[in-house]
């Protein structure tokens, strides 16, 4: 089964003491201690953000790892990534990470994984890399589209209560016609797709909600999508 959980916000980097995220992608491997690696690219592996990783998915029930393309842990990285049951995601520079992605053969390392059953999840750049094309501050302070890999249809804007840009944003690329219809998610909300279909939306937040974005003949269509409240779910 071929999933992923794109996150616009949250996890332990941005809810530290709110773990629901987490537990919750940790949960679809579907495994009593599944094993997550955490992939730092977007972040140039800084080093506190692996750290923050591991001290808060030792408190979970699993074994983290993490895979470093600045100090590779072994040369097989295929053999690397497709023993893990969970690939995690962080966030910084999506343009960065599809590059050195690509220059590593990383890209069909993970979509390999990812259609052998292997959970793929991630936050802000780690959501936006699955879908065809993003929004992303990547080139700098301004927001603007970028092309990604295309595993999930569509466009995806992270953090879109959380970054005051976000919204107009996207509505102001739609209405130009430079990004195709697509979702975002205020912090805290995931969406997890089996396939290419979106199955559930999910929030460690109540107030946080997803939309769904596309043009219509009076402008820019706008459907909230209110997500299942994961403490409600426990």
């Amino acid at each position: 089964m071929r999933q992923i959980i794109a996150m616009g916000g949250g996890g332990f980097s941005m809810e530290p003491d709110n773990p629901l995220l987490d537990q919750y992608v940790l949960r679809q491997s579907h495994k009593a201690c599944p094993k997550v690696c955490f992939v730092p690219t977007a972040s140039g592996d800084a080093d506190g953000y692996v750290e923050r990783f591991y001290a808060s998915f030792q408190k979970l029930n699993c074994v983290p790892s993490h895979l470093s393309l600045f100090r590779p842990p072994t040369n097989d990285l295929e053999s690397f990534v497709l023993e893990k049951d969970v690939i995690y995601v962080g966030g910084g520079n999506t343009k960065n990470l599809l590059a050195l992605w690509q220059d590593w053969g990383l890209d069909g390392i993970l979509r390999s994984a990812w259609e052998s059953g292997t959970v793929l999840a991630g936050v802000s750049a780690g959501s936006i890399c699955w879908f065809e094309e993003g929004i992303t501050d990547s080139f700098g302070t301004k927001l603007d589209r970028l092309s990604c890999l295309g595993f999930l249809p569509g466009s995806n804007c992270p953090h879109y209560d959380g970054e005051s840009e976000r919204r107009p944003t996207f509505h102001r690329l739609l209405q130009d016609g430079r990004i195709g219809p697509g979702l975002a998610a205020d912090d805290g909300v995931a969406f997890h797709f089996v396939g290419n279909e979106l199955k559930v939306t999910v929030s460690s937040r109540p107030d946080a909600r997803g939309y769904r974005l596309s043009m219509g003949e009076n402008g820019v269509l706008e459907e909230e999508v209110v997500p299942e409240y994961l403490r409600e779910m426990r």
